[in-house]
């Protein structure tokens, strides 16, 4: 198969989707790999390290769509990049369709395959291939708020872990998952006091084990939720509906009633934040302030830590990226029904149901569209 990487174009972007050890891997089975100039720089890899491991390197963005039947990317498409997408070509990628429209029309225009690591399952149900970025935006959401919380910087001036005679931060976290237990290690890590809230009373009490009682935890409900964020000094959205647009749980209200300098960091931004008043923003401006609270809302976080990101990435995507080179996109499911979760649109169909139910778009099932496919073809 002739595989491509384009380089990130997104703002402030540097990760790229293989590193060159992928490339070996993908080369040594047979595959072609075209490789954008200058696609890997940003996360610290050369064009030397990727022609040495077997990959052609072209100069433009164009030639690597033109070559391509499987683009493999970290971030979606952004506009530039649509008129480059054809019919029947395969995008494995980050989408986020659900707060995304433009996106997703564009995809079913171009009839394009739109493969979405974010709502890919293992056999235990958890995501694979988001759990690696969800760690480092976990971990980073802390990092970033406490830079946020220092004064010079629109914050509160409040030291997450305190000193002697003088209490630490609280850090409230909505949503248990990957994303949140990763906050609440680091903010613990750095002495604050951390409170969770979920919806999922075994996921709090596997965090009660896991902290060993270090942390307090509530189940979520609006009372709790808007007593909590009114306490907070930083506030950590991790909230995830996979595949769906994340549920606003805190309000514009809520907000107002926040301590002034406040910090709220909403990871769930990626699928339109579960805040009433999140808005998409980029490493370049990354925070605005609203009612004298200050929101950072990048939707591309882990872009800023790009080789780690680059290499936690791969690691994880790799595997799936071989299988459908090695025996395209339905021989691939047919080896791991468990793919076909990630198939968001398919020849001009949204077959993601969260997808098509937070635009208001029809839903296909993708096994019924190879069906039909598979009929067509045995009838000539």
């Amino acid at each position: 198969m002739h595989i491509g990487l384009p380089k990130e174009i997104k703002d402030n972007e540097f990760r790229v989707g293989l590193v060159p050890a992928g490339v070996h891997e993908l080369v040594h089975d047979g595959n072609s790999v075209w490789v954008e100039k200058a696609a890997g720089e940003g996360s610290g890899f050369s064009d030397g390290e990727y022609a040495a491991a077997g990959a052609r390197i072209v100069d433009t963005a164009d030639e690597i769509f033109r070559r391509s039947e499987l683009i493999v990317k970290v971030k979606e498409p952004v506009p530039p990049e649509y008129p480059r997408l054809r019919a029947g070509q395969n995008v494995f990628s980050y989408l986020h369709l659900a707060p995304l429209p433009e996106l997703t029309r564009a995809l079913l225009a171009a009839k394009v395959t739109g493969i979405a690591y974010e709502t890919i399952r293992d056999a235990r149900g958890s995501l694979p291939l988001l759990t690696p970025m969800s760690e480092i935006a976990g971990r980073m959401s802390i990092v970033v708020g406490s830079y946020f919380l220092q004064k010079a910087h629109g914050g509160r001036g409040v030291l997450l872990g305190g000193v002697p005679g003088v209490r630490p931060a609280l850090v409230v976290i909505l949503g248990a998952g990957t994303v949140g237990i990763n906050a609440a290690k680091m903010a613990m890590g750095l002495g604050a006091q951390v409170l969770i809230l979920d919806v999922d009373l075994d996921r709090l009490r596997h965090l009660d084990d896991l902290f060993f009682g270090r942390v307090e935890t509530h189940l979520s409900s609006p009372y709790y939720v808007a007593d909590a964020v009114k306490k907070a000094d930083l506030l950590i959205g991790a909230v995830l509906l996979p595949g769906a647009s994340a549920p606003r749980l805190v309000t514009r209200e809520m907000v107002k009633a926040m301590q002034p300098g406040a910090v709220i960091v909403d990871v769930s931004v990626d699928q339109g934040g579960c805040v009433e008043t999140t808005r998409p923003t980029s490493h370049s401006d990354p925070v605005y302030t609203v009612d004298g609270v200050v929101h950072y809302c990048v939707t591309n976080m882990p872009g800023a830590m790009p080789r780690t990101s680059t290499i936690a990435l791969t690691n994880a995507t790799l595997p799936y990226v071989r299988r459908i080179a090695a025996r395209g996109l339905q021989g691939a499911i047919a080896e791991n029904p468990l793919l076909k979760g990630g198939v968001n649109t398919y020849a001009g169909c949204v077959t993601c149901q969260p997808v098509a139910d937070s635009q208001g778009l029809a839903y296909h099932d993708l096994e019924a569209l190879l069906a039909q496919e598979a009929s067509k073809r045995q009838a000539v």
